[in-house]
């Protein structure tokens, strides 16, 4: 989720000088992809808390446990050891960025992993807090009860809470309503820096950085000197 820059190949480390980057395997590509699709239609498309926000929430989570999972058992390019978070290297990377001179790095560039990170807290955070706010229940759950509602069985909606729990409940659900408006509205932001420094990144290495992450690893044919 950050741009995709590859020591692959031979030559010079200078922008361009190398072979087209291709570390992203097709896993990755596809997290990548849906996560993005799904952030974009649950934050302008789907209504807030209805049966379709619901259901592609849990295939977000979905996509991304996988994904952090792929950070400890894919190929070398995709395990948090290639991108760990440093500040510090993201800051003298973004430095060299701006003196036209970035260096190539075999798997997201520091300052990508930074961005990368802050928007898995953001995705772990909307995740949890939409958990919170749906009481854990399943899509298919939520679709029945909204439709018994809809029959006029109110029934399903009564909990324990009723009990005398209701002003407990009522405050998990606002902090948690809080901070998944906040964590969302903030991934939203996250991804537009995020398409601003891939466009930034892509013209200081002469090369389009969008293409591995659609296309895959590009072939050479052989003989081509490529």
């Amino acid at each position: 989720m950050a741009p995709p820059i590859s020591a692959a190949g031979t030559g010079d480390q200078k922008g361009g000088a190398v072979s087209p980057p291709d570390p992203w395997d097709p896993l990755i590509r596809i997290s990548h992809w849906g996560i993005a699709l799904a952030v974009l239609a649950n934050g302008l498309i789907n209504k807030p808390g209805g049966t379709v926000h619901v259901w592609v929430g849990w295939a977000v989570m979905a996509l991304l446990i996988t994904r952090l999972s792929w950070g400890f058992f894919g190929p070398a390019e995709a395990r948090f050891s290639a991108f760990p978070p440093n500040p510090r290297a993201a800051w003298a990377h973004l430095a060299s960025l701006l003196r036209g001179k970035p260096r190539e790095h075999a798997s997201h560039n520091p300052a990508g992993a930074l961005m990368v990170y802050a928007l898995w807290a953001c995705l772990i955070a909307v995740s949890i807090t939409g958990l919170v706010m749906t009481e854990g229940k399943s899509p298919v759950t939520i679709a029945e009860e909204k439709a018994a509602v809809a029959a006029g069985d109110w029934s399903v909606l009564v909990t324990a809470d009723e009990a005398g729990d209701d002003d407990n409940h009522d405050s998990r659900g606002k902090l948690a309503k809080e901070v998944h408006e906040v964590a969302a509205n903030l991934m939203l932001i996250l991804a537009l820096i995020h398409v601003g420094g891939v466009g930034v990144e892509s013209m200081a290495l002469r090369r389009n950085l969008v293409r591995p992450m659609i296309r895959g690893p590009q072939r050479t044919r052989k003989g081509s000197g490529a």
